[in-house]
């Protein structure tokens, strides 16, 4: 599918979605959001797709933000309808896909572009990577999830400081904080991504699908996550996988798991 704002490519079983709009420092704007969810929609019902990344075009940013453009005369109505379309479109959506994705953050993380990384399962950068939640310097505040990921992430103080400041931090403080896993050169981002996309492809895409349920299950109110571990631990056992890496491990081979 051909697309305005964003790149895709699916080789060796992880599919790459491009944030590009360099002119903008690759900023979400509505139709940015609409295509991507399309992209992680299309991905995570592709059989073929195992891992999915997504990275920003160019070397200045992952995403430097929303486009303030489009919501700076926006309503009290209107702007509470643009928070609760885009985490229903984009952020909780992505944070809920059965397929792992992981950030590649290349340079600028902000804003929106933060709360994009964050709603990753988790999130790889590059050396010369900033993130930020900047949007009280606008008047306003994170509006896609990123008052409830920071915190998770990196504690509830670290992200107080962060969001009051509306500052940035670099990539070793991100590091330091939990925020990403790994830091490299932008040269061996990708690479590291792909890398690390390969590790989880070696392993069962049923089981890592019921991990991602059970592990987001914690940090949802009202739902006991144990509970839920204890549902998709018990819901392996019926699936092919769960025989195919059981019989490897027994027979002392490697697993070739099916997907089902």
């Amino acid at each position: 599918m051909n697309y305005e704002n964003i790149l895709t490519a699916t080789q060796n079983g992880i599919t790459t979605i491009t944030i590009n709009r360099p002119s903008k420092l690759n900023a979400l704007n509505k139709a940015t959001i609409e295509e991507l969810h399309e992209a992680f929609d299309t991905a995570n019902k592709d059989e073929n797709t195992k891992v999915i990344i997504v990275t920003g075009s160019g070397e200045k940013a992952f995403v430097a933000g929303a486009d303030i453009s489009e919501f700076a005369n926006f309503s009290v109505e209107n702007g509470g309808k643009l928070a609760a379309k885009g985490q229903e479109l984009l952020f909780d959506f992505v944070e809920n896909l059965s397929t792992p994705v992981i950030a590649a953050v290349n340079g600028f993380a902000l804003g929106g572009g933060l709360e994009l990384a964050m709603a990753c399962h988790f999130r790889v950068a590059s050396d010369n990577a900033k993130m930020g939640l900047p949007e009280v310097s606008l008047g306003v505040i994170p509006g896609y999830g990123g008052t409830q990921r920071l915190p998770q992430l990196v504690g509830k103080g670290r992200a107080m400081e962060l969001v009051m400041t509306a500052g940035m931090i670099d990539a070793q403080t991100a590091l330091n904080y939990g925020l990403v896993n790994h830091v490299v050169s932008q040269e061996e981002l990708l690479p590291l991504a792909e890398k690390i996309a390969g590790k989880i492809m070696r392993n069962s895409s049923v089981a890592i699908s019921k991990a991602i349920k059970a592990v987001n299950a914690n940090y949802k109110d009202g739902i006991d996550g144990f509970k839920v571990e204890i549902e998709q631990f018990g819901a392996c056992f019926g699936t092919e996988d769960f025989k195919e890496g059981t019989t490897a491990f027994l027979e002392k081979r490697k697993a070739d798991f099916p997907g089902k």
